[in-house]
């Protein structure tokens, strides 16, 4: 079973409905171009927000001259990067070129940025170029706090994985545990929330606890969780580690530890150290505490270490509500909302739709509908999903909108395998502007 590219689109395009609830000023900052000069746009990072708005800002509006900077010469997607690790895909599975955009927007550029003007609306990347902009929107990301764990030093990180950012760090992981002993254990850190992908460390679990009952049935998972419980889709997690891994049997595979905040790490010893206890692995994997991307520190979006550690934005456009002309995407945004590549590739096409409006000079007369859809893996074969959909209240804050069954799967499945695999190759192909 396979969804069809083009109702899946429709289904997306959702997140980009405009609903007039009454008639609205534009925000602060530019409008049209002066003297016919083409506006411009520069968006920052080609992950699932930034990719997206900017193909769409080309659709919808060629006139637009749109400029994405990326650092990475190819896109390597963090959704399903838990079955690399857990050896049911290929790292090559999730990775992609970035040709199908080069070929829409009028300025691709491989480089980092290492500084922002918010007042002069410029950019400097590593190279030196520099670039002007009417908007600027930056799609980041997360950065990860790694400060926050005593231990995790750059030294740490060489052989201490987090694998929260999918590439080089999925493929070290995966060999650490290719080369652990069986009756080895597996040691999974989780952040406190809010953190990206809600139930990914419960997944990974999953993965891993699959791997092993498979490769090397003498082996355990230990998931030492910041949080008081599970998170994300907690019934039906708990469902599947009963069924594929005698969780609550002294034979279970995974052994589930709320409360347990990761204060200290020892590489050398392969030690995670709790409040009041130490807890030593064969693989120790850390996921450190997460915050808005450095990009937006760049350009002071981001508030200030101490406070939340996310950037505020207007939900009609996703404007930052600290520097005009400036508009945060993604993970990096303040928001109730998942912070998931579904939501971050919808408000990107939200985001496209106000700029053409804002450039050429039009009143935003809209009221955000964002639609996310995230599948977990329960093993290499089976899966779960959860839907939702979030609408503007009158002060355009995001809220939660009842579904059918609570938008979530009653259980997991083979066929819910197909419809994520399925999920993922049309999301890749929606932001990447590809073919797949």
């Amino acid at each position: 079973m396979t969804l069809n590219r083009r109702d899946f689109l429709k289904f997306s395009a959702g997140a980009a409905s405009a609903v007039g609830l009454s008639t609205l000023a534009a925000c602060a900052g530019t409008g049209p171009a002066v003297g016919g000069a083409r506006p411009k746009v520069v968006v920052v990072g080609a992950g699932f927000g930034g990719a997206t708005c900017a193909k769409y800002l080309k659709l919808w509006d060629p006139n637009i001259e749109v400029t994405l900077i990326e650092a990475n010469e190819k896109f390597v997607s963090c959704p399903l990067s838990n079955l690399v690790i857990g050896g049911a895909r290929n790292i090559e599975d999730l990775t992609f070129s970035y040709d199908g955009l080069k070929k829409l927007v009028d300025n691709f550029v491989h480089d980092t940025v290492v500084g922002i003007d918010a007042t002069a609306r410029t950019l400097r990347t590593a190279s030196g170029r520099n670039f002007s902009y009417d908007r600027l929107v930056l799609s980041g990301g997360i950065e990860l706090q790694y400060d926050k764990i005593e231990g995790y030093d750059a030294e740490a990180r060489k052989t201490v994985m987090h694998g929260w950012k999918a590439g080089p760090q999925t493929v070290a992981l995966r060999r650490q545990l290719e080369a652990m002993p069986d009756g080895g254990v597996f040691v999974l850190a989780t952040p406190p929330t809010p953190y990206r992908c809600p139930p990914g460390p419960y997944e990974r679990a999953c993965l891993v606890a699959d791997y092993f009952k498979q490769h090397k049935p003498r082996s355990k998972v230990i998931v030492l969780d910041a949080n008081a419980d599970i998170v994300s889709k907690k019934g039906l997690f708990m469902a599947a580690w009963k069924k594929h891994y005698g969780f609550g049997t002294p034979d279970s595979l995974i052994d589930y530890r709320p409360s347990s905040k990761a204060l200290k790490v020892n590489a050398a010893t392969k030690t995670i150290s709790l409040e009041f206890d130490d807890i030593k692995g064969d693989v120790i994997n850390v996921i450190p505490p997460m915050r808005a991307a450095k990009l937006t520190e760049l350009v002071g979006a981001r508030p200030a270490e101490g406070k939340q550690a996310w950037c505020p934005v207007d939900f009609r456009s996703y404007e930052s509500k600290t520097v005009p002309n400036v508009h945060i995407l993604g993970d990096s945004a303040e928001s109730n909302m998942p912070k998931a590549g579904a939501v971050a590739n919808n408000t990107g096409k939200m985001c496209a739709a106000a700029l053409v409006e804002l450039l050429n000079g039009r009143p935003l007369v809209i009221a955000p509908v964002i639609t996310n859809t995230c599948f977990s893996a329960t093993s290499g074969t089976t899966a779960m999903h959860v839907a939702m959909v979030f609408r503007a209240d009158q002060d355009f804050k995001m809220v939660s909108q009842p579904l059918p069954d609570k938008g979530i799967s009653k259980v997991e499945s083979e066929a819910e395998m197909k419809f994520m695999d399925s999920w993922g190759k049309n999301i890749w192909a929606d932001t990447l502007n590809l073919k797949i």
